[in-house]
């Protein structure tokens, strides 16, 4: 089982006992450290109280359950008003949102494409951009996340 599905269970009772919503679990690299990062949810927003309740509850569970072996950061966070969507629950809640498409290869010279979501089937992705519908194979896509206009 990997680090990110460990915390994620370790996680999950912790988040909703809070009022919380478990988004995502990552366990990344970034220069010579390493950061396991919890990102939480809430309707009326995640203030710092949330997310320092939280890191206090998971401290003694992670100890125990020592899913790392080497030395890391653990940060627990808001996911964000552009959160990244991954999973296919996030791409039914935000259907109709503004969203960002990033791609590995440009289409039509770019890599980015600010878009509105209007479709999700098993990882492709069905877009309007303008008056133009795009459909973007699994594939294709690094990464989408909500975009907000102000």
């Amino acid at each position: 089982m990997k680090v990110t599905e460990i915390v994620a269970k370790l996680a999950e009772p912790v988040v909703k006992a809070h009022g919380c919503e478990l988004w995502d679990v990552e366990y990344v690299r970034e220069g010579d450290q390493r950061f396991l990062r919890i990102f939480l949810d809430k309707e009326t927003g995640v203030d710092i109280n949330d997310c320092e309740a939280i890191s206090r509850a998971m401290d003694p569970l992670l100890d125990e359950a020592d899913p790392i072996a080497e030395s890391y950061h653990f940060e627990v966070c808001s996911a964000g008003l552009e959160r990244t969507l991954k999973r296919p629950g996030d791409f039914e809640r935000f259907m109709g949102s503004n969203i960002t498409v990033k791609l590995y290869r440009p289409r039509n010279g770019l890599k980015e494409i600010p878009c509105v979501l209007t479709g999700y089937d098993n990882g492709r992705i069905t877009v309007t951009a303008g008056k133009e519908i795009i459909t973007f194979e699994k594939s294709e896509v690094a990464l989408v996340r909500l975009r907000v206009e102000f």
